[in-house]
């Protein structure tokens, strides 16, 4: 998903420069990655599970450095993170011991620099913008990426939730479309548009996650724009 999501901001936005940044990632993920995202204004920078977590942090820092530095120079930037959780870890595992300890064994402390790091993206008035998309681990059985995923939870401005039970059913893309959304869809929608979402989004909640998925590819692939899409479904 993130290399769609890479390559089709370099394709529709090439003024953009993105940057991928892996952290505690397998050697095998970062190398198809390399290969798959278009070369043209993006980076993939990582830090593999093999490395030690002074380097990840390290690593996320000088990315965002550079970040900074662009979007001083007035240039637009998306860092795509993969992932928080494993950022937050790492993090967590070089704080000094505060004696204030979470449950998970996260420590008071440790969220600060990760969340410090996500609540960097901004538009600039005077210059360029910094726009960060990352993602969260839930459901992995460890109390400690809980607690990271409740911290940070709300704290986005968009929120794309996936469904494993979907996955697993080999569709997708594996959407839980009910509880992914956008907050301040009134900025970006006309009154007209965000009438017929909310109608959609009626539709769907009568359905599993499945169904809806299966449902929404069906209609769209008989309609040629998000105009006729959303008039059929609100029909």
């Amino acid at each position: 998903l993130l290399q769609k999501l890479a390559n089709a901001i370099l394709t529709n936005h090439p003024e953009v420069y993105v940057i991928i940044l892996l952290v505690d990632e397998r050697p095998e993920e970062v190398t198809e990655m390399k290969r798959i995202v278009k070369p043209e204004n993006s980076e993939v920078v990582s830090s593999t599970f093999d490395e030690t977590a002074h380097h990840h942090v390290r690593l996320a820092e000088m990315v965002m450095a550079k970040a900074k530095r662009m979007v001083e120079y007035g240039r637009d930037v998306v860092i795509l993170l993969d992932s928080i959780t494993r950022l937050a870890r790492a993090y967590n595992s070089l704080m000094p011991a505060s004696g204030k300890v979470l449950s998970g064994g996260v420590d008071a402390n440790a969220l600060h620099k990760p969340k410090r790091f996500f609540g960097a993206a901004r538009n600039t008035a005077e210059s360029g913008s910094l726009t960060i998309m990352a993602t969260a681990l839930i459901h992995t059985g460890s109390k400690m990426d809980t607690v990271i995923f409740e911290e940070f939870k709300g704290t986005g401005n968009m929120e794309l939730v996936l469904d494993r039970s979907i996955s697993d059913l080999r569709m997708y893309p594996a959407i839980d479309l009910i509880t992914s959304g956008t907050r301040r869809e009134e900025l970006l929608l006309p009154e007209e548009v965000r009438n017929r979402v909310f109608i959609l989004r009626k539709i769907l909640k009568n359905q599993n996650p499945y169904d809806a998925i299966e449902l929404l590819k069906n209609k769209m692939k008989g309609t040629k724009n998000n105009q006729e899409f959303l008039k059929l479904m609100s029909s």
